[in-house]
């Protein structure tokens, strides 16, 4: 036996077989001691050979295992036996552990691939080497001559080209090695490389941990199909649910820009009839998952090039007692769906289906409540001249469909604009009930007197009267109620326990806006027979007034001087006084989620008089383009700068075309222009109920459309209606042109 060489590189064998090892310097260098990332082999890594060439290239005379002729039967045997084998397996021969390996192994090893061939495993591993999860076994192997099987265990191995370390995860098994005369000769281990199958297991039970979170069908669907893109890398996905006497379905498809599941607005559901032409329906009928390796499985129904594409395609069936639907996931290359992929999805089959019923019961109980809650809040606000109205309200996270926040605005006989916003303790049906009694009676005393402290008394003896009736003492209703009067705009305040509004200041010759508290004096909380005083503001051309409910500005392990801060901070820093813009940031101006309910209701005072054009758009093709021209005349009137128009025309186009796509109802483009700003708002009128909290953080794109919104407006947002959804953006206008 010759003593081991030092770096050497190995070059192509001939024909016959042989080959010259090239020692001294130069060729490639093996990875360091420390452990760092391999060099990349001189050897180009298109051009190197496979194993078992390797092994016959390697001068072995010149190393501690010899010339190849003299090799013990039982090593020739072994290597013949493992090149021959599909699984990554290798071999560590005599004291110094020379390597051997075959091409599945090179593939785990690859950035060591081809130099480690017949080195001494510690050259080639460095420190790893010398750890116990990877030398120390096969050294204690070789020496006590017992077998081991070892646990899955992570090791963190450079891969790529550049050699960047990366965590996974093997299970393998060593066994010693005898010649002829019994003595061990080396070790063979057999690695089975588990590291995409714990990935899947592992992000399974992240699936179970935000599935938990999912209240409504359209969470469900969020979630399951980000599951499925992220773990599985798959090109197309589909989830569907059962739907009167067909089936709604919603996708992601890889490389696209359309986001069929955005998280900023409803899901693009699609209907399919019950016809089991579809792998979606076929198995959510008949309970029973397909795979399909390979072939067009989806060519008969395809709708489009990107289900044409599909080669391989995975169904599985989701079943629940008051349930069917599906998920199907595919490739657009031959996928060949192992025994272990297949478990997982049928596993993440499971639980979507319990988490879909689960949703499906949430919507039942709470979608009608939720509705007839937002029917107790004014459809329309007061549209006037010179001041503009906008309120939003948002039901808690954690999914209560009822609650008692509210809001209203309306003209009284004189003119004179009163506005309000309340807060009921609770989040029930019963706190809902409560409020549209307080609201209903607000109306009615302040058409009566409109003086504030003489509705807040009006109103303190209904709570208290609620209370004595249901024997429950603990009813807690707050207001704040003004009274604005449109010819010099003045606002006469008083607050029954309630937060006081934020004041915004514009800011004049370039004079940044400011924003503060506004100073409404303190009274009791309604039903606790207190007396209230008022408190007069007034708000010039520019500013803006915002009310609000706790929920906007309360956190869980926070002080609320924070919240309130970081509102007021919020109002100052926004681009406009535009009271949607304001009444959108105020929703997510404090970091952090509150359980509670959120209302919100912003009066601008306008710099001058604005124009405003409405348009119901049919659901049909031929909708965006009417709306294209409609809009692009009626700027053009106004005198809207062209650049203004051009990027508006586009991204009312997309927001037009999305309404319909995923509401299947009529829309209502609305513009309303002013002197610094342009405001388009497109509603739709497909509510199903949904109780989904708006998440005003996530700037998640649907697609092109909310793609240029994000880069063409200043501001937008998403406001829940009592019908549907509304998507607003706003454009300033240069140099202050308009009306």
């Amino acid at each position: 036996m010759n003593p081991t060489l030092g770096p050497a590189r190995i070059v192509q064998t001939d024909d016959a077989g042989y080959a010259e090892l090239m020692v001294g310097t130069g060729g490639s260098t093996l990875p360091s001691q420390t452990g760092a990332a391999p060099q990349t082999a001189s050897t180009p890594a298109g051009d190197v050979p496979g194993c078992a060439a390797l092994i016959r290239s390697v001068a072995w005379e010149q190393t501690t295992l010899g010339p190849v002729p003299e090799w013990d039967p039982v090593v020739r045997a072994t290597v013949d036996l493992m090149l021959a084998s599909p699984v990554p397996m290798a071999l560590t021969c005599g004291d110094d552990y020379l390597l051997l390996y075959n091409d599945a192994y090179a593939q785990v090893i690859s950035a060591w691939h081809p130099v480690a061939m017949g080195r001494p495993a510690a050259e080639t591993f460095g420190e790893l080497w010398h750890s116990s999860d990877v030398g120390g076994v096969v050294q204690e192997v070789y020496r006590s001559g017992r077998a081991q099987l070892e646990p899955e265990t992570q090791m963190t191995l450079p891969r790529g080209d550049a050699g960047r370390p990366e965590h996974a995860f093997f299970t393998r098994g060593h066994s010693v090695v005898r010649d002829s005369h019994d003595r061990a000769v080396g070790v063979l281990t057999v690695a089975a490389e588990t590291t995409q199958v714990t990935r899947h297991l592992q992000s399974l039970g992240e699936l179970t941990s935000r599935l938990a979170g999912a209240l409504t069908i359209d969470d469900v669907a969020r979630v399951v199909l980000s599951y499925a893109m992220s773990s599985f890398d798959v090109d197309h996905c589909v989830f569907a649910v059962d739907d009167g006497a067909g089936y709604r379905y919603v996708r992601r498809i890889r490389g696209e820009m359309l986001d069929e599941a955005d998280e900023r607005l409803p899901p693009l559901w699609k209907r399919i009839v019950a016809d089991e032409g579809y792998p979606l329906v076929a198995v959510a009928q008949s309970g029973r998952a397909s795979f399909e390796p390979d072939g067009s499985p989806l060519m008969k129904i395809a709708s489009d090039r990107h289900e044409r594409r599909i080669r391989a395609l995975a169904a599985i069936p989701l079943r629940a007692p008051s349930l069917r639907g599906a998920l199907t996931v595919g490739y657009r290359s031959p996928h060949p769906w192992l025994p272990a992929e297949r478990a997982l999805l049928d596993a993440a089959g499971e639980l979507v289906a319990q988490a879909a019923e689960r949703a499906r019961r949430f919507e039942a109980q709470h979608g009608t409540a939720q509705l007839l809650q937002r029917s107790m809040l004014p459809e329309h606000l007061p549209e006037l001249d010179t001041f503009r109205i906008a309120a939003r309200y948002d039901v808690g996270v954690d999914g209560n469909a009822a609650g008692g926040d509210f809001y209203d605005a309306f003209e009284l006989p004189d003119g004179r604009l009163a506005m309000v916003l309340g807060d009921v303790a609770g989040h029930d049906v019963r706190a809902a009930a409560v409020m549209g009694q307080v609201r209903a009676a607000l109306r009615a005393l302040a058409l009566t007197d409109p003086a504030p402290p003489s509705v807040l008394a009006g109103l303190d003896r209904l709570v208290g009267s609620l209370g004595a009736e249901s024997r429950n003492e603990e009813i807690f209703v707050t207001v704040v109620f003004g009274l604005l009067d449109p010819a010099d705009g003045t606002i006469t305040l008083a607050s029954a326990g309630h937060p006081p509004p934020v004041l915004r200041r514009a800011g004049f010759r370039g004079e940044p806006a400011t924003a503060e508290l506004v100073k409404v004096p303190p009274g009791a909380p309604l039903g606790l027979g207190g007396r209230w005083q008022t408190g007069v503001i007034t708000i010039e051309p520019g500013d803006t007034i915002l009310m609000f409910s706790d929920g906007v500005v309360e956190r869980r392990g926070r002080a609320l001087n924070d919240g309130l801060d970081a509102l007021v901070a919020a109002a100052a820093s926004a681009g406009s006084g535009d009271p949607r813009n304001l009444c959108s940031l105020a929703t997510g101006a404090v970091e952090g989620t509150t359980d509670d309910d959120v209302a919100v209701l912003a009066v601008e005072h306008a710099v001058a008089l604005s124009r405003s054009a409405t348009m119901q758009v049919a659901a049909e093709p031929t909708g965006p383009s009417r709306v294209r021209q409609w809009m692009t005349n009626r700027l053009r009137e106004w005198s809207v700068p062209e650049a203004v128009i051009g990027a508006a025309i586009l991204c009312t186009s997309e927001l037009t075309t999305n309404a319909l796509l995923h509401a299947g109802t009529p829309a209502q483009v609305h513009i309303d222009l002013s002197a610094e700003r342009l405001l388009v708002s497109v509603a739709d009128t497909g509510t199903r109920g949904s109780v989904t909290r708006a998440r005003t953080d996530a700037l998640s794109s649907r697609g092109r459309g909310l793609g240029l919104i994000e880069e063409l407006s200043d501001a937008w947002g998403t406001d829940p209606t009592v019908r549907g959804s509304t998507v607003w953006f706003e454009m300033l206008i240069p140099g202050n042109a308009g009306p």
